[in-house]
């Protein structure tokens, strides 16, 4: 960037030193090239003049010429609104004021022609406009204005004068300086190849377009090359990857296909069988894998994970799986169990709770290469944990670790890095995968294995309450299990823990006849464990519950999820919650239980859940209502700092971007052309300890 955008704020004209330091608490604006990527988050159309008639509720801003006939105050003291009735020759509208009404009615003449600019809102079949912008009507402003920016301020900006209108003032005095050493970024058989415009005109139209049509082009032109150099940055890294961290070569199948032939318990969905495909590929390719696999909750991640294990070791290498909890990692290895004894594999887990002289022999059989899988929590990352040769190492639910726990796999073998294979029951939308993920190879399994029957999901109010309880009862008459799960919000915990004791309480009395578990957040680990025990035997036929019901915890004779308070929960929250059910064979139900009003994301979330199972839809549609930052915590890490893009919306735009930086990195992979020197300079110039995301190991 040129030095001119590194300038303080405070030297543009009109800012001074108390603007400026405004503009930097409340919109982190401290430079000249700061305050010209505030971009506008709409413009009103001043170019077209409506008549009263032809106005309609879902118009945006409007502007009309008419004159006004009268003036009445309604109200007395703060409470006062001045109405003024306003006409052109279709017909009348009122213009509403609530502050400044004494000043604002000497300002208003009866009979002047003015310019009337505001949002018209339809109330008791009259249409009206809150507030307007009103000027006298001119020889200049009858002709119709541009496009007009209007740039997010802060109510204290609005207080010291700094609103919209301060801001377009002082960007177009940026501008006539700026214009000059705005610098293109792209090359020009980019811009031709996807008919985009010059940088200094999209930037410019950015603030200030002609008509609607330039500003879409400009728009169009901003969001490419935010987008594109976002994937040719992650592109990079990843080739820079593959090129340093060469992997082991694991080619033997014999093994895979011993058990596929004579041990399989089921048959491979596609899906499956393609992952797996996916995986051998890279086990062959001699560079590291560094593979996420997406899978709905059912879906068969395991057995995927299991088959590539059976390659590692049937090439002669050792494998660690990790998972997040002990219950998991018990879970993992009595499943993954049954598959290696009709192989002979000797397998060994190790948690928290593994004594002291089991370790001893754990650390040997793992030296001497006896032990072939090791399954266990944060424990495998200890540094007294060494393997003979780590070929694999399997990670469930990588998001539960943090990134310098992972790192530490990376140091569990002296010569060459293990492969990675990391497993995720949370749907990451496409989009969002490809910006936080875009150097890492994405697998999904997108089928339910045959036999599963899809969840079927029922949102009842609270005045059906009785009716829920009647269908749980029959549920358990049929020897199943059901879980009665409680938002437990950080903020309001007392008043969740009232309602989970209130609710265990009213349960406890709808059921006399039954055992019931309760598990939430105060109690001890060895209750928790042991409460959580006696549900997975069948000992006890209901679990109520917070949410601390692992994921990926498996009871296959549970059959019902009540959620209790829904609206409190966010979409991936309650997917996850619905995927602790059916994991047998019997037809599963996940009842939604809210309160009798909702707000409209709350009903479009639970209309969500009640209309598909897919992960992925859900993912998306989460996406559209709480944006990327808080989707996937990145909001913190700032890896997500788009300034003009929207993942939701801008799907398209980001696979366009994505497949013309992986064709130039193929043509020129150090961008020593002199037609991308500009490229080469401008991803020099981003920060040097920006975060790889794509490094999920």
């Amino acid at each position: 960037m040129h030095p001119f955008f590194d300038r303080s704020i405070e030297y543009l004209k009109g800012v001074g030193p108390q603007r400026a330091e405004t503009l930097n608490k409340e919109l982190q604006i401290f430079t000249f090239g700061d305050l010209l990527q505030h971009y506008p988050f709409r413009h009103e159309d001043r170019s077209k003049f409506y008549k009263i008639k032809e106005l309609q509720p879902d118009l945006p801003y409007v502007q009309i010429i008419g004159e006004f006939k009268s003036f009445k105050t309604i109200g007395m003291g703060r409470k006062a609104r001045l109405v003024g009735t306003f006409a052109d020759d279709t017909g009348t509208i009122e213009m509403v004021w609530f502050k400044g009404v004494q000043w604002i009615q000497k300002s208003l003449t009866i009979g002047v022609k003015y310019v009337a600019f505001g949002k018209a809102t339809l109330f008791n079949g009259k249409f009206n406009i809150a507030h307007p912008e009103v000027e006298v009507l001119t020889e200049k402003n009858a002709k119709g204005g541009y496009l007009i920016p209007v740039y997010h301020t802060s109510e204290k900006m609005k207080k010291k004068g700094l609103d919209s209108k301060f801001l377009t003032k002082a960007m177009k005095v940026l501008l006539v300086e700026a214009v000059n050493h705005i610098l293109e970024t792209l090359p020009d058989h980019l811009l031709q190849q996807f008919k985009l415009i010059d940088k200094k005109t999209a930037v410019v139209a950015m603030h200030f377009p002609r008509n609607t049509q330039q500003l879409s082009l400009a728009q169009n032109r901003m969001k490419f090359e935010e987008l594109f150099f976002v994937q040719l940055r992650l592109i990079k890294l990843k080739i820079a990857r593959t090129e340093k961290y060469k992997g082991v070569i694991l080619n033997k199948s014999d093994l895979l296909n011993e058990f596929y032939e004579k041990h399989m318990p089921f048959e491979l969905t596609g899906a499956q069988k393609r992952v797996v495909k996916e995986i051998y590929a890279d086990f062959r390719s001699g560079q590291q894998m560094n593979r996420l696999v997406q899978g709905d909750v059912g879906s068969g991640k395991t057995m995927v994970a299991f088959l590539s294990i059976l390659i590692a070791i049937g090439s002669g290498f050792q494998c660690a799986f990790m998972a997040p909890t002990e219950i998991l990692a018990e879970q993992h290895f009595k499943g993954l169990q049954e598959w290696t004894k009709p192989l002979g594999i000797h397998m060994a887990r190790l948690t928290g709770s593994t004594p002291k002289s089991e370790r001893k022999l754990i650390h040997e059989g793992l030296m001497s290469g006896v032990i072939t899988i090791l399954v266990g929590t944060h424990a495998l990352l200890e540094d007294k944990v060494k393997f003979k040769n780590l070929g694999l190492a399997v990670i469930d639910e990588q998001h539960r670790f943090g990134v310098a726990q992972r790192a530490k796999l990376w140091t569990k073998t002296k010569d060459v890095y293990p492969h990675v294979l990391v497993m995720t029951a949370t749907p990451i939308p496409r989009t969002l995968a490809m910006t936080l993920y875009g150097d890492l190879d994405i697998s999904v399994i997108d089928e339910l294995p045959a036999g599963r029957k899809p969840i079927k999901t029922m949102h009842y109010r609270d005045n059906k309450r009785l009716e829920m309880f009647g269908f749980v009862e029959k549920e358990i008459e049929k020897g199943r299990q059901a879980y009665i799960v409680f938002p437990l919000i950080e903020e309001s915990a007392t008043l969740d823990y009232k309602d989970l004791m209130d609710g265990y309480e009213s349960v406890t009395r709808r059921f006399p006849n039954y055992q019931i578990s309760i598990v939430h957040g105060r109690m001890k680990a060895e209750d928790k464990e042991w409460e959580m025990q006696r549900f997975v035997k069948g000992e006890t036929k209901i679990m109520v519950a917070t949410t601390v019901i692992e994921v990926g915890v498996n009871v296959p004779n549970a059959t019902i999820m009540v959620i209790e308070n829904a609206e409190r929960f966010g979409l991936s929250q309650l997917h996850q919650l619905r995927g602790r059910v059916g994991r047998g064979a019997d037809q599963s139900y996940c009842i939604l239980m809210t309160g009798l009003k909702l707000s409209t994301e709350g009903r479009t979330r639970l209309k969500t859940m009640v209309d598909t199972t897919d992960g992925f839809k859900i993912a998306e549609v989460d996406l559209a209502l709480r944006g990327p930052g808080d989707l996937m915590g990145t909001r913190q890490s700032g890896v997500l700092d788009l300034l003009v893009s929207d993942l939701v919306k801008d799907g398209e735009i980001l696979k366009v971007a994505r497949i013309a930086a992986q064709d130039l990195l193929k043509a020129d992979p150090n961008l020593q052309k002199p037609e991308h020197r500009m490229i080469k300079s401008h991803i020099d110039s981003f920060s040097k300890n920006a975060v790889n995301w794509g490094r999920i190991s």
